[in-house]
C-alpha cells in the first residue's frame, strides 16, 4: 500500500510512533526531528486547547494552520495544501497533499492506511 501512488497524496514520511526513527520518505520531504516531536507532542496533550490547535504546527519546513487534532489524528493546512497525519500503534503517517486535491480525498486515503495497520498489528 503506497500513500503515493493512490494519487492523492504527492509525498509521505513513516516514522515510529515514538518520532524517534524514519522508517521511509518520498525523496526531498524532509521532516526535522523538532517537528515530529511537536506533532508526538500534540497526540498527548489533553488540554481542552491543545497547544498545536493554537499555534499550528510545521512539516518539512513549512507552517501549517491546525485542522484537527485528536489522540490519532492531526490535520492541517497552508494555503490550498495542506497535511494527514495519523498515529497508529506502532507508526506516525505524515501525508502531504498538493493543492489539486481534495482535503478529504487525502484524509480517508491515509486514514483507510492508518486503520489497515493497525488491523495488522502496527
Amino acid at each position: 500500500r503506497s500513500l503515493v501512488a493512490s494519487g492523492n497524496i504527492d509525498k509521505a514520511a513513516i516514522f515510529n510512533s515514538e518520532g524517534t526513527s524514519v522508517w521511509a520518505s518520498s525523496p526531498g520531504f524532509t521532516v526535522a526531528p523538532a517537528e515530529i516531536q511537536s506533532v508526538v507532542a500534540s497526540f498527548a496533550d489533553k488540554e481542552d486547547v491543545k497547544k498545536v490547535q493554537s499555534e499550528g504546527f510545521h512539516v518539512a519546513s513549512e507552517k501549517f494552520i491546525t485542522l484537527k487534532s485528536d489522540d490519532r489524528s492531526l490535520y492541517g493546512k497552508k494555503g490550498k495544501e495542506g497535511v494527514v497525519i495519523v498515529k497508529t500503534k506502532q507508526a506516525i503517517l505524515v501525508a502531504h497533499y498538493p493543492e489539486s486535491v481534495q482535503p478529504g480525498s487525502a484524509a480517508t486515503t491515509v486514514e483507510q492506511l492508518g486503520d489497515y495497520l493497525i488491523k495488522v498489528g502496527y
